[in-house]
């Protein structure tokens, strides 16, 4: 006879319970019996439960309605439910069915980090009952779900029993009670991530948000998520929504933040531009005339965005200007100039100095180390200096060595896990920020990047400019806009931190990366912008340039295409 214990809680940072034993409600509608009359009112009322926004609703509903279709929605805590109950009931076409299980509250909050929990399969009861485990048990899977099976899932009591044949108990042998779970507390700050998936919504992509000076994560935001609810075998809605994850094509069991490899784009160029430095080889008075292409290979060309904006070239450029301006052609130079003097392997080496190829580590959550080999031939070299070819890294690298860049040089192990505390407050374990090396690089060449960094964002000629005119904070950052090859429009990337010094508030590290839409600027740079307003003043304060309030649903093309002035409005 074995006793289970109740599986411990997930909070985020403030003790908000992030997943907990609870009772809820599977949330849907017959749309053969909504009233279109009230059709706005109930599709409010269910965005206050589930977060899920009426826009987002209303084009399936319309669709479903000819058919007559159930629509599932969501779920809900119960008590929530309970507290409107009698709106609801008076909806035509509202379907409410209660369970009770292991609850991931507002749909889920970074679920590809917490994880989620299923029955043991059929292939793991054997290992699973030698474990002590009953096989109608529950175990989790990815992320702090799985990481943290032992501590989530408490010390299983029992008793055993010596039994006739016709079942009736003769003796009781020994008897052990169950220990009590521990439950685990993150760094996630609830009200930021849930406004950082709302950030990213309707993109394929990944936001990641670290406390500048401790390597804390406040938000992984991984685009498109999932609801791990569905994973409940009694939540009505499952049997409608759970093939739906397995099934769609831009795998939202993955975890874009830790485990989705990409090349980097220009953002690649402030570890060129470092690499440079600390040669020797250049320094900050030497000039370069940034032309609309790079032609120093023979047989070789390769545009600047300014040629394919069919904007004027960006003229002579110091390094810093170079980077301000993001020019190809002349972190192309840098590239090919290493390689003829046989250092072909020098950026390859500080890249990974800079946690780039590396697993970043994050307890808790598996990732992906990347790779940046070193480059074969000419064009390999050029490639690399400008954050393309072979080259892939994951957002979690990035924002490792943007919040060194930020703080002075100090490389922090990334966190997402607080600490492991007892039902009674013990703590069992506790993760304290780690301090793990320094970035290889002088005080100079670091306060060389930074300024560079600033002039993205501030400066008229900078390429980021026009999305950070009187930002939250001020900030320091890059655009990127990575060529993924077979047709496919590129990955947008935006990389900064913050330096406002605030007691009250801690400065981030912030990295957006945004799957085939196009250029940094117009959507990695906006995307972070938002993040800062949420994190500054709660909510979002100015609309994206493609939306026309704040929250409508983004439409996939920009109506106007954009010809910024170089002098004005630079875009990369």
């Amino acid at each position: 006879d074995v006793r289970v214990p109740s599986r411990g809680n997930i909070y985020d940072q403030n003790g908000h319970a992030r997943v907990a034993q609870a009772d809820a409600v599977a949330l849907g509608l017959d749309t053969s019996q909504v009233d279109p009359g009230q059709e706005n009112a109930l599709l409010n009322t269910l965005w206050d439960l589930t977060g899920i926004r009426p826009d987002s609703l209303r084009p399936t509903l319309d669709a479903y309605s000819e058919f007559g279709w159930y629509l599932p929605v969501g779920e809900a805590p119960a008590d929530l439910v309970q507290q409107v109950d009698s709106v609801l009931t008076s909806f035509a076409g509202m379907v409410m069915r209660a369970y009770r299980s292991r609850f991931y509250f507002d749909g889920g909050i970074a679920p590809q980090s917490i994880g989620y929990v299923s029955a043991i399969q059929e292939d793991e009861a054997e290992t699973y009952k030698r474990l002590g485990y009953r096989i109608d048990e529950k175990v989790g899977r990815g992320g702090l779900e799985e990481w943290g099976e032992e501590f989530l899932s408490g010390q299983r009591g029992g008793a055993l029993y010596v039994v006739e044949a016709d079942g009736s108990i003769l003796t009781k042998l020994a008897e052990t009670e169950p220990e009590a779970s521990y439950s685990i507390f993150t760094t996630l700050d609830r009200d930021l991530q849930i406004q950082a998936e709302e950030a990213m919504s309707g993109f394929r992509g990944a936001i990641v948000v670290m406390e500048r000076d401790t390597g804390r994560v406040l938000a992984m935001v991984s685009s498109p998520d999932f609801d791990p609810n569905l994973f409940e075998p009694t939540n009505f809605n499952r049997e409608f929504l759970l093939g739906d994850i397995f099934n769609n094509p831009d795998t939202p069991l993955l975890n874009r933040a830790t485990q989705g490899q990409y090349p980097l784009g220009s953002v690649f160029k402030i570890i060129t531009m470092a690499a440079a430095l600390e040669t020797g080889l250049y320094d900050l008075e030497q000039t370069f005339e940034c032309g609309h292409a790079f032609t120093e290979i023979p047989g070789f060309i390769s545009y600047d965005w300014t040629f394919e904006k069919e904007l004027p070239a960006s003229g002579t450029l110091t390094l810093q200007e170079g980077l301000m301006r993001s020019c190809n052609p002349f972190f192309q130079h840098i590239g090919l100039a290493f390689y003829n003097q046989n250092l072909q392997d020098l950026i390859t080496n500080m890249s990974q100095d800079f946690g780039l190829g590396v697993d970043p580590e994050l307890v808790g959550v598996p990732g992906e180390e990347g790779q940046i080999p070193v480059p074969e031939n000419e064009i390999e070299a050029v490639n690399q200096a400008i954050g393309q070819g072979a080259m892939l890294v994951t957002p979690l690298q990035v924002a490792k060595f943007i919040a060194a860049i930020g703080n002075g040089g100090t490389v922090y192990q990334p966190q997402i896990i607080e600490r492991i505390e007892s039902p009674s407050g013990e703590v069992l374990q506790e993760f304290e920020p780690q301090e793990i090396g320094e970035l290889p690089i002088s005080e100079d060449t670091l306060a060389s990047v930074q300024e560079a960094m600033r002039m993205v964002v501030s400066s008229p000629r900078g390429t980021a400019t026009h999305r950070f005119a009187n930002p939250p904070a001020p900030i320091a950052g890059k655009t990127g806009t990575a060529e993924t090859g077979g047709g496919r429009d590129p990955h947008a990337w935006f990389a900064g931190y913050t330096y406002a010094e605030r007691e009250d508030k801690p400065d981030l590290a912030i990295v957006v990366l945004v799957e085939n839409v196009g250029e940094g600027s117009d959507y990695a740079a906006p995307i972070f912008r938002r993040v800062l307003e949420i994190y500054y003043s709660g909510r979002p304060t100015s609309a994206y340039w493609w939306e026309s309030a704040i929250g409508v649903t983004r439409t996939p093309t920009p109506e106007v295409t954009e010809t910024p002035v170089p002098e004005e409005t630079p875009s990369e």
